[in-house]
């Protein structure tokens, strides 16, 4: 049976934006068969990495601080999926900036070369075959997603483990508001979490439904505008 570990770094978790897509996509891992396991950063203590690599050059795989990632470490190194879900901050909240920092004993201080960058593996203990985003945003545009990407599609690389792709969704403010395409979005959110366990990729028709504009740009600003307007009166 196929195990994931989500790693949520969304600050108001079960009630954000971002659990609404989140949800579905569990929901679909588990119907395809996985154990899901879904992990908030928010409710763990968590230090910030220290940065003198005793964890490759001292004790390989070994980190020595004692906090939560110590009960957290068997349960990624044992999954075959690993999911980060985090909401788009500038560019990712603290939490999961520490946690995503804390990864570094899970990595094989071999160093080796691919193609035209130095790269490392995982160390022998870690079962992890795909590393996969899920990741919400509050502007309109997909753009807005490209350093979260790129961190997670880096980190995936550097490690050596499969990046298996991003379930995005932009202006998420929107959902949960019944918004008139929003079942196709959460639908398609469902079968990217079935496509994901099932074939280890989530194919790009599903992803772009999950991506999906909800309204139009214009009309997207214009309400922001008209709410901040009023938030400005309202001081």
């Amino acid at each position: 049976m196929t195990k994931v570990v989500v790693v949520s770094g969304s600050v108001r978790m079960e009630e954000s934006e971002g659990a609404v897509i989140l949800a579905p996509f569990i929901e679909g891992m588990r119907a395809a068969g996985a154990t899901v396991e879904l992990v908030y950063v928010k409710r763990l203590r968590i230090a910030p990495c220290m940065g003198d690599f005793q964890c490759w050059d001292e004790k390989p795989g070994v980190c020595r601080i004692k906090d939560d990632m110590q009960a957290l470490y068997p349960r990624l190194k044992a999954a075959d999926i690993l999911v980060i879900a985090t909401p788009v901050y500038i560019p990712l909240p603290g939490e999961m900036q520490n946690f995503m920092n804390r990864l570094c004993p899970l990595i094989d201080p071999y160093l080796i070369r691919r193609g035209p960058r130095t790269r490392a593996r995982p160390n022998k203990d870690v079962l992890i075959k795909r590393i996969a985003l899920v990741s919400t945003c509050g502007w309109w545009e997909m753009g807005n997603f490209g350093t979260v990407v790129r961190i997670v599609r880096e980190i995936s690389k550097d490690i050596g483990i499969e990046f298996a792709g991003a379930v995005l969704r932009p202006h998420a403010s929107l959902m949960g508001r019944g918004a008139r395409k929003e079942e196709d979005v959460l639908k398609a959110a469902r079968r990217a979490g079935e496509e994901l366990v099932r074939k280890g990729t989530m194919s790009k028709r599903v992803l772009d439904a999950v991506s999906q504009p909800l309204m139009s740009e214009q009309e997207f600003r214009r309400r922001s505008h008209e709410r901040h307007a009023r938030i400005r009166a309202a001081l």
